[in-house]
């Protein structure tokens, strides 16, 4: 039976890993981003799954991204899973970190963008958190700090802040 498991987790990980090929979410992808989306906004997940929303730097439409919170020293942040090159970063440097989260109601925030040097423990805790990342970082779950700190620069960590 245990020898059944890793196979399983392996095929799991390439599929994820397949959705996400190009570095964007391929069609499969995006119709379950779609669905998750709304399960998050609704709160019908657990508590730190949830969507942000974003305006599209070049539409300006409202746009959402169903995402993993992940608390770490008393504070909230966001983890681009695929990196610098995800739309969700790029519209959310663009729009200068204004954004909503959903999860049952609704919050106005300010994403603020982590240096690189402070992310390292963050992305760690990320991966515990997260299990549909880890396809998505070259560091395995529970790696010491030196490994994250290795990557820590491709991996856009943001600060959640509350806007008053």
């Amino acid at each position: 039976m245990i020898a059944d498991a890793a196979p399983k987790r392996s095929a799991l990980y390439a599929i994820k890993r397949w959705m996400y090929r190009t570095g964007r979410p391929n069609w499969l992808a995006r119709a379950m981003n779609r669905v998750s989306a709304v399960q998050f906004a609704r709160g019908l997940a657990p508590h730190q799954w949830v969507t942000l929303q974003v305006r599209g730097r070049r539409s300006g439409r409202l746009i959402s991204f169903p995402l993993v919170l992940t608390e770490y020293g008393g504070e909230r942040y966001l983890v681009a899973m695929l990196g610098q090159n995800a739309n969700w970063v790029h519209n959310v440097r663009a729009a200068h970190g204004r954004a909503v989260l959903r999860h049952g109601r609704t919050e106005e925030v300010r994403l603020v963008e982590i240096e690189p040097a402070a992310r390292a423990p963050i992305l760690r805790q990320y991966l515990e958190v997260a299990p549909g990342a880890r396809p998505h970082l070259p560091v395995r779950r529970g790696a010491p700090l030196a490994a994250f700190e290795r990557i820590a620069a491709d991996f856009p960590v943001f600060q959640v802040r509350s806007v008053d």
